[in-house]
């Protein structure tokens, strides 16, 4: 199929008459509506802001409304009246605070929140591991790695697991930490 200046032309004069690429397809007959979407697009045609539809129009007109802002009573010192004032935008979205670089940044939580008991047990237990290869794993057997896996101690823990988890009970209580622990590290 070539695109004639015919074609061409009742492609232009379809297009800004608003129907939609494939209704201009069936119209040209031989084209895909890919076709005509690729030719309108090199013409420069691609731009439809006037036969944008009603429901498009109706969601830009509902981004542009301005959203009411919210009110709340606050009492004055001193005096028993409440005056209303009007929330500023950082008081409804609370940003982070900019530390300058001079400054020192303030506590962070620790990245490994363990109880120490949980890190003994698992020291304890790391000096039982039988350091499996990964063939030798099984269902029963613990998954937690030891060592660095580009040399050649490298292998697995292997002692026992418990019921339906990946690690023995040493390792459990440092791979599986409480939601609270967890949620604190993100902040």
């Amino acid at each position: 199929m070539t695109w004639t200046d015919e074609r061409v032309k009742l492609l232009i004069t379809l297009w800004g008459d608003g129907q939609s690429a494939s209704q201009i397809a069936g119209e040209l007959s031989g084209v895909t509506r890919n076709a005509v979407i690729g030719k309108a697009h090199r013409l420069g045609l691609s731009n439809r802001a006037a036969s944008k539809s009603a429901g498009a129009k109706k969601r830009k007109q509902a981004r542009q409304t301005p959203v009411p802002s919210k009110t709340c009573a606050t009492t004055q010192t001193g005096n028993d009246t409440a005056a209303s004032a009007e929330a500023t935008p950082t008081e409804r979205t609370r940003l982070p605070q900019i530390i300058p670089a001079d400054k020192p940044l303030p506590p962070q939580p620790s990245a490994n929140e363990v109880s120490p008991e949980a890190l003994a047990s698992h020291r304890d237990a790391m000096k039982k591991a039988l350091r499996l290869g990964l063939m030798d794993l099984t269902e029963k057997t613990c998954k937690w790695p030891i060592g660095d896996p580009a040399t050649e101690d490298f292998g697995f823990c292997g002692l026992p697991v418990e019921a339906g988890k990946c690690y023995c009970p040493p390792c459990a209580k440092i791979a599986y930490q409480p939601a609270l622990v967890r949620r604190r590290r993100r902040t």
